[in-house]
């Protein structure tokens, strides 16, 4: 599972100080690295402030999230996290997360422990399940309604999905 999309997950990381006396500074900063290379970038945007003894920052703009919100004043270790899962997951670890409200070990764990695989539908993963475990005499296949029964794991909570473009679907337990 890789990133498709065109930018890796970065943060712009304003000055306040300079902010706050009409200045625009700041820096582009990859977000899917380490929370201490992510600071030390911050420290050295700081040093660079046209205010001097700059302290204070706040991340003013995002980009490369796939569609997940980084507040103002995120913490830099949960931004880190957060890039490197979007980073290595793209769409469907922003699919996760939006599933889980952003709870990262809960998505973390429904990757690892709760994933069926990526097919065009749920439909179609429920025909590959069945036809797998048990053998539907040819006669009786057409009037099995793969629809119905995947309506129904979803209704029931026992499976989830994820959909990541059109005939992409991501099919998770949810126990």
């Amino acid at each position: 599972m890789t990133n498709i999309s065109e930018s890796s997950p970065r943060i712009y990381v304003a000055c306040l100080a300079a902010y706050n006396s009409g200045y625009l500074h700041g820096a582009w900063i990859d977000a899917d690295q380490d929370a201490d290379q992510i600071r030390d970038k911050i420290v050295t945007m700081l040093a660079r402030s046209p205010i001097a003894h700059a302290e204070e920052y706040a991340i003013h703009d995002f980009e490369g999230f796939e569609g997940i919100t980084i507040s103002e004043y995120a913490g830099i270790d949960t931004v880190a996290r957060i890039g490197a899962f979007i980073s290595e997951h793209g769409a469907l670890g922003a699919g996760l997360l939006e599933q889980f409200i952003g709870d990262m070990d809960q998505a973390e764990t429904a990757l690892q422990d709760c994933y069926h695989g990526q097919f065009g539908s749920l439909a179609d993963y429920m025909e590959e399940l069945t036809t797998e475990s048990i053998t539907i005499p040819e006669a009786l296949r057409y009037y099995v309604d793969w629809q119905a029964m995947a309506r129904d794991a979803e209704m029931s909570g026992d499976l989830f999905t994820v959909e990541t473009a059109h005939d992409e679907v991501h099919v998770f337990s949810s126990r």
